[in-house]
């Protein structure tokens, strides 16, 4: 079926009932058949009243009026809710991650960071937000060396104040709000402070995550106050309520930005990053964190990485994520393999297909490694030049696997028939945790937002009286160069941003929404989005089985994850007789959790998410079919 036909299947649809404005959906202004402008009015004094509407957890919903898509159901229908009483895309997304920050806590939340990509209905144009977390301005290249000169141990500093960056996140909500939003700050923060009151039921993943960083959060008296329940995990089917943590979005959304960047909560922050309480007998390392820090922070408006792929435009996210860059280096790389062989992607069969994108996504992390990271004179322009993938494909033999790692190439603007490039670099260690949510509306707005901190629970370090994990991203850098006398684009700076592979993505078709897609997973992001669009655009699969398809992740390392399907099965079994070596994807052993929404032009859309990874994800629109 033409990927420009909508996809659906018969529904019935679903009764909203009281929305969250309180009034029965007659008395609100019609969103079918209307032609409203493409964006609403500003009602920046509305708030949050009324019980949400309940919708299913499922990974598939087409229909109109908006959508969203996240990795848990109350986030999505916190989104949903803002949908359907008027707010936009960029409304939905601030609410939905805020809602997030309370079921997700482990993986997102007030004390992380994160990136935003955002289609303008009105201006027909894509821009981005960069929320990353940001290192103190005492950090050096030396920050995480110790005094024999060689690197920290990695889980130390994990476990300490000295990994926490300043959070971008809040910033990145008002900024977000001020630049595309209708609501205020106020208005968007107000359901996650009433989840975070009220509760949540605790699924499966939530305990599962709780239990395997019980030993940890234990150490730190306020954690184990606020996420454990007598020294355990709290149980599947209970309700888990964070009060502190409702008092964190109340002081954020009465006092603005300026309570965390310049107040009194930003005092709290500094002082247990700087000095961590922990249990008795035991001691962390503390951090470098001032208030002169948060003071300087900015979250930063940026233009997109900008590439193309089979006729679409693709829009990601630009340094100092890398995931913009390599997503592009991939798509192109498997376009020039197509050129090489004279074979489509399409037409491959699945061993030959995941061989392809195994070398392509090796490949394209061997020159992200080398070049990509928040410096100057990123080679973003060359990187993502057609002419350099085919230069690089020229590495590719469709027999047989290249050994690993894969030397980085010469993104020098000059290209030759083929230069394979001289020096391997080993994989940089990237966490695997983080969150996801997609969201559109009625006007045409489409956001893809990915947020983060860092691997699962962070730091470990709650902030006292306010609920919330601070991040441990400043172990996204480079604790020493990767590569003897080779630069190292991602060593620790003063007010330097880690590398990340967060890869929000949003593809048009002739200049209109088509695909907006992202995923968590550490630097398996890149190859997670990757999979999802080539399995959408090339293999013939439906937007949820894309997403479904179990997943292989090659990063240049000495091994390549590959989820069960693949590990166990006879692809598994051609690919390791083609010379690549497959390991499993890790515990749990799943690969990504993509959320992802199409867009079908004339109001209709279709939200879809993982239909068993992390528990299953929660796809949205306000009107199902």
């Amino acid at each position: 079926m033409s990927r420009h036909s909508a996809r659906t299947t018969s529904r019935s649809r679903w009764v909203l009932g009281a929305i969250v404005v309180g009034l029965p959906l007659s008395l609100l202004p019609a969103t079918a058949g209307a032609q409203p402008s493409l964006a609403p009015a500003p009602q920046r004094d509305r708030g949050w009243h009324g019980q949400p509407t309940t919708l299913p957890k499922v990974p598939v919903m087409t229909g109109s009026g908006g959508a969203v898509s996240s990795v848990d159901r109350d986030a999505s229908q916190v989104g949903i809710d803002i949908l359907s009483r008027g707010g936009n895309a960029a409304d939905a997304a601030v609410a939905t991650a805020a809602a997030l920050g309370v079921t997700e806590p482990y993986s997102a939340g007030i004390g992380g960071g994160g990136f935003l990509v955002y289609y303008d209905a009105k201006s027909r144009k894509v821009s981005t937000i960069d929320g990353r977390e940001t290192a103190p301005a005492t950090f050096t290249y030396k920050t995480f060396v110790d005094a024999a000169g060689q690197p920290m141990v990695f889980n130390t500093v994990v476990n300490s104040g000295l990994s926490v960056g300043i959070p971008g996140t809040p910033a990145l909500w008002a900024k977000a709000l001020r630049d595309y939003g209708t609501l205020s700050l106020n208005a968007a923060l107000k359901p996650a402070e009433r989840l975070a009151a009220n509760g949540f039921v605790v699924d499966k993943t939530f305990a599962d995550q709780t239990a395997a960083n019980a030993e940890r959060f234990s150490v730190f008296p306020e954690t184990a106050k606020v996420f454990l329940r007598d020294n355990k995990a709290p149980a599947v089917g209970s309700v888990f309520t964070n009060p502190d943590m409702a008092r964190a979005y109340r002081t954020l959304r009465t006092q603005g930005t300026k309570a965390l960047y310049a107040g009194r909560l930003g005092q709290a922050i500094v002082a247990e990053a700087r000095a961590p309480h922990t249990t008795p007998g035991t001691s962390v390392m503390g951090g470098e964190m001032t208030m002169a820090d948060l003071r300087a922070y900015r979250a930063l408006t940026k233009a997109p990485i900008h590439s193309q792929y089979k006729g679409y435009d693709v829009y990601g996210m630009p340094v100092p994520s890398s995931g913009g860059i390599a997503v592009a280096a991939i798509l192109n790389l498997m376009t020039a393999y197509e050129r090489r062989t004279g074979v489509s992607t399409g037409e491959v069969d699945q061993t030959q297909y995941l061989h392809r994108f195994s070398e392509a996504s090796a490949t394209a992390f061997a020159d992200r490694n080398r070049w990509v990271g928040d410096v100057p004179g990123v080679p973003v322009k060359e990187l993502t030049d057609p002419a350099f993938a085919a230069e690089r494909a020229c590495l590719f033999d469709p027999t047989k696997a290249n050994p690993r790692p894969i030397p980085f190439g010469s993104p020098d603007g000059s290209y030759a028939a083929c230069a394979p490039g001289t020096v391997a670099q080993k994989e940089p260690y990237e966490g695997q945790s983080t969150t996801h949510l997609t969201a559109t509306d009625r006007w045409g707005n489409v956001a893809s937002y990915t947020l983060t901190i860092e691997q699962t629970g962070g730091s470990g370090i709650t902030v006292p009286g306010y609920g919330f994990l601070l991040n441990n991203e400043l172990t996204d850098f480079n604790f020493t160069p990767l590569t003897k006398d080779v630069p190292d684009p991602n060593l620790p700076g003063p007010g330097k941003r880690p590398r990340s592979s967060m890869s929000p993505t949003i593809l048009l078709n002739d200049g209109k929404p088509f695909l907006a897609v992202g995923s968590p997973g550490g630097a398996t992001i890149i190859t997670s989005v990757s999979q999802a669009i080539l399995g959408y655009l090339d293999r013939d699969l439906s937007l949820v089985d894309a997403i479904a398809a179990p997943r292989l992740s090659s990063r240049n390392g000495s091994t390549e994850g590959a989820e069960p399907e693949i590990l166990g099965g006879p692809t598994g079994a051609a690919l390791t007789a083609m010379g690549h070596k497959l390991a499993s994807a890790g515990t749990p052993n799943e690969i990504g959790a993509v959320t992802a929404i199409r867009s079908f032009g004339h109001g209709l859309f279709q939200a879809a998410a993982e239909t068993t990874r992390r528990g299953g994800g929660s796809a949205m629109v306000v009107h199902p079919r």
